[in-house]
């Protein structure tokens, strides 16, 4: 009788803490903020929680700000696609335009940070995630655009790259990839994320103390154009919507996003609890229980 009691009362327990638990949004609270745009990409959040994100076809970066107001930010962008801020706050940008990674500062003034390959131009770096020590590492897919003269890659293959922090000269750290494109790191540093957007999975990496990447792990059978990270260390994908998955690798989540395709995330606002998505020619937001770690 004593077993049986104990039994009953944990499965209450449980059924009671289940209840009390709180979903992480609510799916009617998606909100469009505007369709202005042609094809929007690259969210990031500044440190006062302002989010900016690029509409590479019209060559703009755009700035949505903790009081609502949306503005542009800069023209003539290098055709930007992905971008992260640097602990000085200055926006790094994957100007895909003459395949380089560029440094903007408040005043949109432009630092080229890397631009070659041991003396090749890289395929276009899509998107990035800067390190604690403020090094940063970025995929390089090959996708063909029409402002491009060049035809095909000068390179043998799409790659994981590794720029230690004012050097010019970037490492490859996983090159056993098809097609990489969405990357983000945790906060300690431990783990990098990297999905392979055409062999549509992720893989987790450990991080080695020089920056390279080992134990490689086949977290998810889904891979993404970008991604974002909670403090509870879930995952947030974008595609067909937004996918979320927690740090198992097991799906917990999906936000519908009526337009055809989802081109990156972010977490903004003064208490970073809002997701910003990127969507085709739109941006959306949508107000979460949880909290990104940018």
């Amino acid at each position: 009788m004593k077993k049986y009691l104990v039994i009953m009362l944990s499965i209450c327990c449980t059924t009671a803490f289940a209840q009390t638990v709180k979903p992480i949004f609510i799916q009617d609270s998606l909100k469009l903020i505007s369709s202005q745009f042609k094809f929007t990409e690259g969210a990031s959040v500044d440190k006062q929680g302002n989010v900016f994100f690029t509409d590479q076809p019209n060559d703009k970066i755009w700035k949505y700000d903790i009081n609502g107001q949306l503005s542009l930010f800069m023209e003539k962008s290098g055709r930007a696609n992905g971008t992260y801020f640097d602990k000085k706050g200055n926006l790094i940008v994957c100007a895909d335009a003459q395949n380089e990674i560029w440094s903007v500062d408040r005043n949109k003034n432009i630092k080229v940070l890397f631009s070659d390959f041991e003396g090749k131009k890289v395929n276009g770096p899509n998107d990035l995630w800067i390190d604690g020590k403020g090094g940063f590492y970025f995929t390089d897919p090959y996708y063909q655009r029409n402002y491009w003269t060049r035809k095909a890659s000068e390179l043998d293959g799409e790659k994981v790259y590794y720029l230690p922090k004012g050097k010019k000269t970037a490492k490859i750290v996983a090159d056993k990839m098809v097609r990489p494109n969405g990357i983000v790191g945790t906060p300690d540093g431990k783990y990098l994320y990297v999905a392979d957007r055409q062999a549509d999975v992720t893989y987790r990496y450990e991080i080695n103390s020089d920056a390279s990447l080992g134990n490689r792990t086949l977290l998810f059978k889904q891979g993404s154009d970008g991604m974002t990270l909670d403090t509870a260390g879930n995952i947030y994908i974008t595609g067909k919507g937004v996918d979320i998955y927690n740090p198992k690798g097991e799906k917990i989540g999906h936000i519908d996003v009526p337009e055809d395709w989802c081109g990156n995330i972010c977490f903004g606002g003064i208490n970073r609890d809002t997701i910003f998505i990127t969507a085709s020619k739109s941006l959306y937001c949508i107000k979460t229980t949880a909290k990104g770690v940018e």
